[in-house]
């Protein structure tokens, strides 16, 4: 320990929460505007299948196309940050994510749009990797599900504005100035990371720090010490997101069919006047209803962070989420009850899940296999988002209801709520390190 981190001078030292929540702000925004992008494509599926001349299962494929590129370099990217560090790391990565979403605002055609997709999803997805090892290795032993909650609320802001603006753009600006808008996005998180950059490099010295994981040898067969907790956890992820997002890629479009919700509140007023009814009413526009789930997670995600720092309880908190999707997917494929009624659970289950998976992790590995422990666990989430969004498309194509949709949304929300409560069992004989507090250390 150094003599500046005992006896740390002026406001804003880097030893102090100050330095440390305005390191977390920009870390948050790593993501946001490829959280809007990535939910640019479900937000504007009709207008884009009409561009296009193509289907929801191409729809669903471009999102399969974006998690073939994660399964294929998250991995990859995990080992990259355990032997680059996190600052370079995430640099390149976001570099990817920048020129990724440039190809498809610019893309004459769905094929050249694929091509951009892949290369976005291969920053994106690698980038989310970067920021978890980024808040492990600030925010271990203090706020660490905290601060998982508040920059999982950052990046679903991205994704709420992403619903609630994206048609309006299209509408008012044409569907390339939506895309571009959604480049343009990737652009300012590049920007913030250049400033996380700055920010992490300046406190290395007064911190003691070196560079996050700079020097650790990770070979791959140190992936067989992670214990049977860590493997639930992942299992959960892969179900739990699989449940999610390959649902939202395609809702706006269901909602609009089945319960007749329009794209957006009207032409009138001008684009921020639209934008702004848009929001206002949320739970009467596709989109709007869609973002529910997001809103939710947006508003109250830090708070169930606080609370998983002061109660623990990850695993029961995990086992419940799971849990709360089964009658929500069911009752949206067979009842007519109004769709954001069941969103709201949905929400619910989305603030509680992550909150509490995505912080559990540095608990249960090693500390110096953490970047690669994220990326694995974020390629094995990709491969259930390579398959259940194309697979969502088809099943609507060849059935032309969501029902049978609905059912395998369930069924996925069933399976997690099974990994749930074995992660419990494995947790408990390990001593529960899930279900306990975090002990917080000194600011």
């Amino acid at each position: 320990m150094t003599d500046a981190l005992q006896a740390p001078t002026g406001f804003f030292h880097p030893s102090l929460r100050p330095y440390r929540y305005t390191v977390l702000l920009f870390v948050g925004l790593l993501p946001f505007g490829s959280y809007f992008a990535y939910d640019s494509i479900g937000a504007m599926a009709p207008t884009l299948m009409q561009a296009w001349h193509t289907d929801q299962s191409a729809i669903g494929g471009m999102y399969t196309i974006y998690s073939v590129a994660a399964i294929l370099c998250v991995l990859l990217a995990g080992v990259m940050i355990d032997r680059i560090g996190t600052r370079r790391a995430s640099l390149i990565l976001s570099g990817l994510v920048v020129l990724g979403a440039c190809i498809v605002a610019i893309a004459p055609n769905y094929t050249v749009a694929a091509i951009g997709r892949f290369i976005f999803g291969a920053g994106s997805e690698s980038l989310i990797v970067a920021q978890s090892a980024i808040l492990a290795r600030w925010f271990r032993g203090k706020e660490l599900a905290l601060s998982f909650g508040i920059t999982l609320a950052i990046m679903r802001l991205g994704t709420l504005f992403s619903f609630n603006t994206v048609s309006s753009i299209s509408g008012n600006f044409g569907w390339k100035a939506a895309l571009w808008v959604a480049a343009g996005f990737c652009v300012v998180s590049l920007a913030c990371n250049l400033v996380y950059f700055v920010l992490d490099k300046h406190a290395e010295r007064p911190l003691g720090l070196e560079e996050s994981g700079a020097g650790d040898k990770i070979v791959f067969a140190d992936v067989k010490k992670f214990s049977s907790s860590y493997w639930f956890v992942v299992a959960l992820c892969a179900t739990f997101y699989s449940a999610i997002f390959p649902f939202t890629a395609l809702s706006t479009d269901f909602f609009h069919e089945k319960w007749a919700l329009p794209l957006t509140t009207g032409t009138g007023g001008g684009f921020l006047a639209q934008a702004l009814r848009d929001y206002l009413h949320m739970f009467s526009t596709a989109g709007g209803t869609t973002s529910i789930i997001i809103f939710a997670s947006m508003c109250f995600a830090p708070f169930a962070g606080g609370l998983v720092d002061r109660i623990g309880r990850r695993g029961s908190l995990m086992l419940l989420g799971a849990l709360l999707m089964i009658p929500c997917y069911l009752v949206l494929g067979f009842t007519m009850v109004p769709p954001w009624m069941p969103m709201l659970l949905l929400g619910a289950a989305f603030v509680l899940v992550p909150a509490a998976m995505w912080p559990a992790v540095p608990l249960i590995v090693e500390k110096n296999r953490v970047g690669t422990a994220f990326g694995l666990m974020t390629m094995i989430q990709n491969i259930g988002l390579a398959f259940f969004p194309w697979l969502n498309g088809r099943l609507r194509v060849l059935t032309h209801t969501y029902q049978s949709s609905m059912v395998m949304f369930a069924l996925l929300g069933a399976t997690g709520f099974v990994f749930a409560l074995l992660l419990l069992r494995a947790d408990k004989r390990a001593g529960s390190p899930l279900e306990h507090p975090q002990r917080a250390e000194a600011a």
